[in-house]
């Protein structure tokens, strides 16, 4: 007999991944809550109106926030929220990236990642169980184009190689991170701990990629590469945010912001590992739909 799955609410249910988050809570049979803001459709998620959002979170014991990045420090009202409300037996903020305790680009991503850190020091201090979800990149970011910024498609003769090309970046599809994301919210394996998100055939490099690209269209490209000093030029001759998928580039492809650590079991664990009935679609196979 399965265990009774708790009751979830999820905030920002209007965006991409809210979406998906709140069919595979349905589909995986939780009692599903979703927030939405009635003054404005296009704004995913309200975290404005306090008595909503307290009634909201007193009739569930999960809350799942995936607002825009840009928005992630409204959540402290949202985290006072739970504290009071006293219920909630795991909080997953939006996070969905790179994990924003060990980026090495603090000092250049226009405090991107530090807004999302500060959340995390502020669940902690109160004493909230939480689960950070650290997907990385979804492959709807970069990889349509084939990482070439100012692209929409991927190219056919010339491509622009980052660094030396060797460096290991990690894209997962948006529905599949829903569907990680919603297997862990009852796991005391990912109680207080971050959750990666490294499937196997998603972790590649850029001259893996156009590898890749290269077999599917049985031709090879001309490879430019673009050294370090050359791309933070790059980066700092162009205005914010414009530069933001240069900097996100820098960081994944340059300095490995997504796989040069190890997870250690004690703070974290990896998705794929889990829960490893879960279907995902690889980075070969999104490539696919691009040609």
């Amino acid at each position: 007999m399965d265990e009774k799955k708790s009751k979830v609410l999820i905030i920002g249910a209007t965006g991409n991944l809210g979406y998906h988050l709140a069919q595979f809570s349905l589909k995986f049979s939780h009692p599903t809550f979703v927030l939405v803001r009635d003054s404005a459709p296009n704004d995913p998620g309200s975290l404005e109106d306090e008595k909503s959002l307290v009634g909201a979170v007193k009739q569930v014991e999960v809350v799942i926030c995936s607002i825009p990045s840009k928005h992630v420090l409204e959540q402290m009202v949202l985290v006072r929220v739970i504290k009071e409300a006293g219920c909630i037996k795991r909080f997953i903020p939006s996070e969905f990236g790179a994990d924003p305790d060990r980026i090495q680009i603090s000092d250049m991503d226009y405090n991107f990642y530090l807004r999302k850190a500060e959340i995390r020091r502020l669940v902690e201090a109160e004493g909230i169980p939480y689960t950070y979800i650290c997907c990385n990149f979804f492959t709807s970011y970069l990889l349509p184009s084939l990482v070439q910024p100012g692209l929409k498609t991927p190219p056919r003769d010339k491509i622009r190689v980052f660094g030396d090309g060797n460096v290991k970046a990690v894209f997962v599809k948006e529905q599949d991170v829903a569907a990680f994301t919603i297997c862990s919210v009852d796991d005391p394996r990912t109680l207080n701990k971050v959750l990666y998100l490294r499937p196997p055939g998603n972790v590649y490099s850029m001259n893996e990629l156009v590898e890749i690209w290269e077999s599917k269209i049985g031709k090879k490209l001309e490879k430019i590469y673009v050294p370090e000093d050359e791309l933070l030029m790059k980066i700092k001759e162009t205005p914010y945010p414009d530069n933001m998928q240069m900097i996100f580039i820098y960081s994944a492809f340059v300095k490995g912001d997504h796989t040069y650590f190890d997870i250690d079991s004690h703070s974290g664990a990896e998705g794929t590992q889990l829960y490893p009935n879960v279907k995902y679609a690889t980075i070969s196979e999104f490539l696919e739909t691009l040609l």
